[in-house]
């Protein structure tokens, strides 16, 4: 798998370093949208940090790896799951996107909620930071909607769709309820080291993330966008 190698590393890398706080904008939405007693399907959970918080909110998680095995994790759950959480860029990592969006559909019951945290195509804050710097190819890798990025010590492909791209993979089984920006003004994780000298500076731009994440022009050019689907008839 993608991230096998880097498991061990990743909460220091993202969830326990200043810029990884971001995913607590994201818990916000998971206490707000799952309910106690709820059944989810966890997917690309590489390590267990969002399980364990879903667990604190009595929320009964079934968590696989990589996109591909969800539909083996939910012939051993046996009934429909209530919902189904992918988390910053679990699927930005696999080709068959549309393949994932075709397969959920037969695993949560009418009306679950989908959370899908991804990579955007443009992110203002690292585009930002490699034109101040020089790097004009790095500035703009996302744009083309696929591209080599080092990740930890590897060096994965990642997929860069855009927001209509994926509401049209995920329809007509699944509508978008939102779409919230995270990490707009916030520097993307790589940058922890700079940014961790400026805790100041650092919270200010998460202020400033929290107070236009919702705005129509803000929630795409965040280092990640937050959808909330429905599950509909299709």
């Amino acid at each position: 798998m993608t991230f096998d190698n880097l498991a061990w590393r990743y909460d220091d890398l993202f969830s326990c370093s200043r810029i990884g706080t971001q995913r607590g904008a994201v818990w916000e939405v998971l206490a707000d949208t799952f309910l106690p007693g709820d059944a989810i399907l966890v997917l690309n959970c590489r390590t267990r940090e969002d399980a364990i918080f879903l667990a604190m909110l009595d929320v009964s998680v079934v968590a696989c790896d990589a996109a591909d095995g969800m539909i083996h994790a939910g012939r051993n759950h046996g009934a429909l799951f209530d919902g189904a959480l992918a988390n910053f860029s679990g699927l930005n990592a696999i080709a068959g996107l549309n393949q994932t969006a075709r397969d959920l559909p037969t695993l949560v019951t009418m009306g679950a909620p989908i959370i899908v945290c991804l990579s955007s195509r443009f992110c203002f804050s690292e585009t930002l930071w490699f034109l101040l710097h020089g790097k004009f190819r790095k500035a703009f890798r996302r744009s083309s909607g696929i591209a080599t990025v080092r990740v930890g010590e590897r060096t994965v492909k990642i997929h860069y769709p855009a927001l209509r791209e994926v509401r049209k993979l995920f329809s007509p089984s699944f509508v978008m309820r939102s779409c919230t920006g995270i990490g707009i003004v916030v520097p993307p994780s790589y940058l922890e080291p700079v940014f961790r000298k400026h805790p100041r500076v650092l919270g200010l731009l998460c202020r400033i993330d929290r107070g236009i994440s919702h705005l129509p022009l803000f929630r795409t050019i965040g280092d990640h966008m937050l959808l909330c689907f429905e599950r509909v008839e299709g």
